[in-house]
């Protein structure tokens, strides 16, 4: 049966002889067999592979690798991807991996890893062990022995040094025979003593011509192929890239929608690069930007690199930065990437483009840099007082340096705008004459600050975003003082130690959040309407806030654990969007006019241990798309009406322990993606109806009571059941899958 489906799919020599080499390896019968399935699998893949269609010329290399690889094959395997940055190593190396994963028992992709080693090489072998065993690393030396029993794939991108080779992939012995790694790097020494024999080189598998100018059609026409009166222009352009996948990339975004003058002038001023200079053909785009987003790109070459968007533009905007906009622009131009959950990255070449900008400036001279990212060379200019006025920007990070030797390396800095200093955490005291901090900065974030106030000398009156996480910090000001900060908009003081605070003194703040400061007592509200959309008291002892006074809210934490019911005010924030309800020990009820909170659209309860029930009005919020309920443990039933929350897409009712059962007008919610009930024990069953939810694509039951499935869920066929293996099994679904978000036990079946 096996051979017969071999020649169906029209096998070739390279197969067959695989096939044969299986034979003459294996005396186990049964054990060939499965080799050969497992071999025949990552055949069928090619036959029907998914590229992301923007990777021109992508297959043909996967495939390349794939076969020196020997997957399938039980002789160990390390192999190099080698050449020069912006030649899409990574993303081949990703490529790979993405299309073999499936086969082997546990992988791991370690990005930059050069960057990263850094920080400590244990951290990263600790994330290899991690992502191995699905997050169970405990020990590493335990782990290492288990790793020898397990079949890996690993890909270790942009390694620097011997050193980090040694520390992540020391010998092959550390992998059970079949395990695969790949390393990236732009230096072959790293990989010559490990007697890598597998060498790819990037510069060899560089973009043909047809393959750079489909490229640069894509980003530059949206198409494949040039439109007619710009086809020599294009060829031009595409010789001059040289075929990195990079700077085709760049070069396209960069003339997308230019007029025939903007193409010819680009050309001219490519032809003056020599070819060895690739970073100078990618500043061509860079040239073409605005000032303002000239400054944008190079703070987050320089400073942002790796934060979250929402984080980004914040600080960006409070620079009086078109954040927004700038963002948009260089990521239309491939200066940028903004990941699927929201973090700001930049290609190697890219970041060290705009670190060279930055550079030569003022060559070999760093306090005239205006942006300071290097560890060592802040330190210096620290304790030698050799700041500046041209030094606009400060990411010091894990420093040891005393908070004394900080500040008063700061005060020649009067032209500072954003500063960032990480020290540790604990109280320190500063000598009165040294508390300093420049009045130029609009965006101050010093996780662990070490004083109990603000600097007296600090007028803070441009001061726009103020961090201070795990502050020793008490009140803004020393007692006696009052400082209006008129353009604070951003507060984040959260795990600091804060007691009370005058909303009266920031008349513009938008946000506020002191999660955490489990001693903060008092939260004063002026006779006027605030501006405020977020707010976060979660920890806090506040116990009755006024919220008539912020009509703005649209995002509310809240953790009043001494009172019974939440205050009436709360169901007039008319453009409340998302309320979390956190450790509300004592709340018995909520409250009934919750149906006012027209756009609220994700509810959270968590730890509310005597609410006994949901009050029916929830089924009234029409937008509501979230509601997660856990360790409720008195509420015994939900509403019936449940289905009525027609725009839901996301249900989690976690340690309910009390909860009884599912309503079945929950068959009624058309947008339903995700539904879990783990540890919900006396849940029994789902509703018989349960095949309707159309767009459901995650079933949790794991710990419930439930012990069998409704018949209709086998129409689901896009469904992730995540149960125990045992009962998945009964069900008669037999291709599990253990997927590392969930523990040990919990096991996915995918009815595809």
């Amino acid at each position: 049966m096996i051979v017969c489906y071999i020649f169906e799919i029209k096998c070739s020599r390279g197969i067959l002889s695989t096939l044969i080499e299986f034979s003459s390896k294996h005396r186990d019968e049964a054990k060939c067999i499965q080799d050969i399935v497992r071999y025949i699998s990552l055949e069928l893949r090619f036959i029907s592979p998914s590229f992301d269609p923007k990777l021109v010329g992508i297959e043909t290399r996967v495939n390349k690798i794939v076969s020196s690889l020997r997957v399938g094959l039980n002789d160990p395997c390390m192999i190099a991807i080698k050449g020069i940055g912006g030649g899409g190593k990574t993303t081949l190396a990703k490529a790979v991996f993405d299309h073999i994963s499936c086969l082997f028992e546990g992988k791991s992709f370690v990005e930059n890893v050069s960057k990263r080693s850094s920080f400590g090489l244990k951290k990263l072998q600790k994330q290899i062990l991690k992502d191995v065993f699905s997050g169970q690393c405990i020990d590493n030396n335990m782990e290492m022995q288990r790793m020898r029993n397990t079949k890996v794939l690993v890909v270790l991108d942009d390694v620097d040094d011997i050193e980090q080779l040694e520390a992540l992939a020391g010998s092959p012995n550390w992998f059970k025979p079949g395990s695969k790694i790949i390393i990236t790097t732009r230096n072959e020494q790293v990989f010559k003593p490990h007697q890598v024999k597998l060498i790819h080189d990037v510069n060899q598998l560089l973009l043909s011509n047809d393959e750079a100018i489909c490229l640069f059609s894509r980003y530059a026409f949206g198409g494949e192929i040039p439109i007619r009166e710009y086809e020599e222009l294009s060829s031009q352009v595409a010789q001059y890239a040289a075929g990195l996948p990079l700077t085709i990339k760049v070069l396209g975004s960069h003339l997308c929608g230019v007029d025939k003058d903007g193409w010819i002038d680009a050309i001219d001023r490519l032809k003056t690069i020599p070819e060895e200079e690739t970073l100078k053909r990618l500043e061509l785009s860079y040239n073409g930007l605005s000032k303002d987003e000239k400054e944008i790109f190079l703070d987050v070459a320089c400073i942002l690199k790796g934060e979250m968007k929402d984080e980004a533009i914040r600080v960006l905007e409070c620079c009086d930065f078109h954040a927004k906009r700038g963002l948009r622009v260089l990521e239309q131009k491939s200066l940028i990437t903004i990941s699927n959950d929201g973090c700001l990255g930049l290609h190697e070449r890219i970041e060290e483009m705009g670190k060279n900008i930055v550079l030569r400036l003022s060559p070999g001279d760093p306090k005239r840099y205006e942006r300071l990212w290097i560890k060592e060379e802040i330190e210096d200019i620290l304790k030698n007082d050799l700041g500046s006025e041209a030094i606009r920007c400060i990411k010091l990070e894990d420093t040891d340096l005393s908070s004394t030797i900080i500040m008063k390396g700061l005060r020649k800095m009067n032209g500072l705008r954003y500063l960032y200093v990480n020290t540790p955490v604990g109280k320190v005291e500063v000598n009165e004459v040294w508390q300093y901090l420049p009045d130029t900065l609009r965006s101050l974030h010093w996780p662990g600050y070490p004083l109990g106030c603000l600097p007296k000398t600090f007028q803070a009156n441009k001061l726009v975003d103020l961090a201070m996480v795990q502050s020793n910090i008490c009140q803004l000001w020393e007692e006696g003082q009052t400082k209006a900060l008129e353009k604070l908009k951003f507060l984040d003081l959260k795990y600091s130690n804060l007691t009370t605070f005058d909303l009266g003194m920031t008349l513009d703040l938008e946000l506020l959040d002191l999660k955490k400061c489990n001693e903060f007592l008092e939260l004063h509200m002026p006779l006027t309407p605030l501006k405020l959309r977020f707010l976060n008291l979660s920890g806090s002892k506040v116990s009755n806030p006024n919220f008539r006074l912020t009509p703005h809210l649209q995002k509310l934490t809240l953790s009043i654990k001494d009172v019974k019911h939440l205050p009436d005010s709360i169901c007039k924030l008319k453009h409340l969007k998302y309320l979390n309800l956190k450790s509300c020990k004592l709340l018995e009820q909520l409250p009934t006019d919750i149906y006012k909170l027209h756009g609220l659209e994700e509810l959270h309860l968590t730890k509310c241990f005597v609410l006994q029930e949901i009050t029916n009005n929830i089924c009234m919020l029409k937008h509501l798309k979230y509601l997660k309920l856990t360790s409720c443990s008195l509420i015994e039933q939900l509403p019936e009406d449940l289905g009525r929350l027609e725009c839901l897409e996301e249900l989690y009712l976690i340690t309910c322990m009390s909860l009884q059962d599912i309503p079945n007008s929950i068959c009624n919610m058309k947008c339903l993606r995700y539904l879990h009930l783990p540890h919900c024990n006396l849940v029994t069953e789902l509703p018989e109806e349960f095949g309707r939810l159309h767009c459901l694509k995650e079933l949790n039951i794991e710990g419930s009571g439930i012990k069998y499935l409704p018949t209709t869920i086998y129409r689901l066929r896009d469904l992730c059941i995540v149960w125990s293996s045992g009962q998945l099994e009964w069900h008669g679904f037999t291709s599990l899958k253990k997927i590392s978000k969930y523990t040990a036990s919990s096991y996915v079946y995918s009815c595809e």
